[in-house]
């Protein structure tokens, strides 16, 4: 007998794909599947459309986030195995069979994480096509054991999510780095590029750049309490990049101060930092041409330098609440240490 599986789809006004995706887990070739949406409080009619495609729908009351959500989910979940699913995500049709296949087979493995296709779930902007690049190269890079959780497509034991405890509810760009290092303790946590899925990728730049950031400032203390990174764009080599990109945006006035040599320094760090992530560039230039390479790059600094600031103002926050006191742990991850 196959065991339940509870698909699991967080849903915040998603009505441009939540049908993609809510057909995406109709066409699994895993059964059985029970799916629940769970509606944040959307104002756009997606709980409607949930409900028109078969899903059972619960309601969070009130516009609460992610975290709420995935609990909410969770509680109303029957299934001995949950698949938790965003929105904007349409999930291969072998997804879920391959999640249970792994968890079934090697219960040392907490979470099974997929990753994003090479293709956007919808076409975009040309900052879309940025980020459906980025994310592809970073998602996919690694098969195997990952410090973090993908959260946008992960499977889990049901007993092993009710061990670890919720998502911390107050937690909004970093629940799933939190869970992520939570599950880590006692399980493996990996990812598999087997399990895929297409994302609907950020349409604007300053969208994106809005999320760097907050995601970025928000994630230091958590990364330097744990003194570990937690993968995709914080490795090593990206931290490294955001510290050259930052060093070359403070050279800029060198030629000012001494000379036609101080001009060296601003490219050769913007080299270097291009360098320390070569491989997502070679397949920018590699699938999208000169012209497009050249539009990635641009933005790519950009971000990069952004990530670089955020880290600046998260790494201060950090040292101010040292000296305050201590941040308050969520109680599982106390039970769990």
């Amino acid at each position: 007998m196959n065991p339940l599986v509870s698909v699991i789809v967080p849903s915040y006004n998603s009505i441009a794909t939540l049908e993609l995706c809510l057909r995406s887990v109709a066409t699994q070739t895993y059964q059985p599947i029970e799916l629940i949406v769970v509606d944040d409080a959307s104002t756009d009619g997606s709980a409607q459309v949930a409900r028109a495609m078969g899903a059972t729908v619960v309601g969070t009351g009130s516009n609460s986030g992610q975290s709420v959500a995935r609990n909410l989910g969770a509680e109303h979940a029957t299934g001995e195995i949950l698949f938790f699913l965003d929105s904007d995500v349409a999930l291969d049709p072998t997804g879920v069979e391959i999640a249970v296949s792994v968890l079934r087979d090697q219960p040392g493995v907490g979470a099974i994480c997929g990753v994003y296709d090479a293709e956007p779930l919808l076409p975009g902007t040309l900052a879309t096509r940025y980020r459906t690049a980025q994310q592809y190269v970073w998602f996919n890079e690694v098969e195997g054991t990952i410090p973090g959780l993908h959260t946008a497509l992960f499977a889990i034991r049901a007993e092993v999510f009710a061990e670890t405890g919720p998502f911390d509810p107050r937690l909004r760009h970093t629940e799933d780095q939190d869970y992520g290092y939570r599950l880590g303790r006692r399980y493996d946590v990996r990812v598999t590029t087997e399990i895929r899925g297409r994302h609907d990728h950020d349409a604007t730049l300053r969208t994106i750049l809005r999320k760097v950031f907050h995601r970025t400032r928000m994630g230091m203390p958590l990364w330097l309490r744990h003194r570990t990174l937690p993968g995709g764009a914080a490795t090593g080599s990206r931290a490294l990049a955001s510290v050259a990109v930052a060093g070359a945006a403070a050279a800029l006035p060198l030629p000012l101060l001494v000379g036609p040599v101080g001009a060296v320094a601003t490219p050769a760090l913007v080299a270097t930092a291009i360098g320390l992530d070569a491989a997502t560039y070679r397949h920018v230039f590699a699938t999208g041409g000169v012209g497009f390479g050249v539009y990635f790059t641009a933005v790519q600094l950009l971000v990069t330098l952004t990530a670089a600031v955020a880290a600046g103002v998260g790494v201060a926050q950090y040292a101010l609440t040292r000296r305050t006191g201590p941040p308050q742990s969520h109680p599982t991850s106390r039970a769990n240490a």
